[in-house]
């Protein structure tokens, strides 16, 4: 059961489009997770979709307008937006996390950050960075803050930290506010989807050496 939710302002930023690239791939990602987010985001599309409605002009439309419509869908032209959970068939990554890696879990290109963890950069926007972190059972991630926004999914396993305890299809929301160290459950090692829009703050001496390295 998911008990972490995304909030209102990530959905309605995430419904008109002004998220970057990384937030709307781990947004993306925990809709096709979550029914309670993805219903409400049905309802901030609904809204934003009135809004735009009551600014347009009346125009009237011909009396093909539907049957062409429908044409253009049929031949690929139009794609409507369907925010239904996809057919997952890696029971790690969900559908949009898997067109970003080329596949599933054995396609990542894991590369070590130290005590066992490790990550994996996905190619997204400069305005923000994504990664993926596999964190062995039982280990933490170094102790750390934050100069902006981190939003931490996970796809497996669970973490805890100084907040809450976060397991599948749960998302951390972290900011300015929020220093912690996440520690993975012992037992199934813990898998993350995460996003930043600015370098994290590593309290310790070793983490902070090689941060330019790793791009964290």
């Amino acid at each position: 059961m998911i008990t972490h939710h995304l909030n209102d302002q990530l959905l309605m930023a995430y419904s008109a489009g002004t998220l970057p690239e990384a937030f709307n791939l781990v947004v993306a990602t925990h809709i096709s997770l979550c029914d309670e987010c993805r219903a409400r985001l049905a309802s901030f599309d609904a809204v934003g979709g009135a809004l735009i409605e009551d600014e347009r002009p009346t125009v009237e439309m011909g009396s093909d307008a539907l049957s062409t419509t429908m044409a253009r869908i049929k031949a690929g032209g139009m794609q409507a937006r369907d925010d239904r959970p996809p057919r997952t068939r890696d029971p790690v990554l969900p559908a949009p996390l898997r067109a970003y890696v080329g596949g599933g879990v054995d396609s990542i290109n894991w590369r070590p950050v130290g005590g066992g963890v490790k990550q994996a950069i996905l190619p997204t926007s400069e305005h923000a960075s994504a990664r993926l972190l596999f964190i062995p059972a039982g280990a933490a991630v170094p102790d750390h803050g934050h100069s902006g926004l981190e939003l931490t999914l996970v796809l497996q396993g669970a973490f805890a930290d100084s907040e809450d305890r976060f397991a599948r299809g749960d998302i951390e929301i972290a900011d300015e506010d929020l220093h912690h160290q996440p520690i993975a459950e012992p037992g199934l090692d813990c898998i993350c989807l995460a996003a930043t829009d600015a370098p994290l703050k590593f309290r310790g001496l070793l983490p902070r050496l090689a941060q330019p390295f790793l791009q964290i």
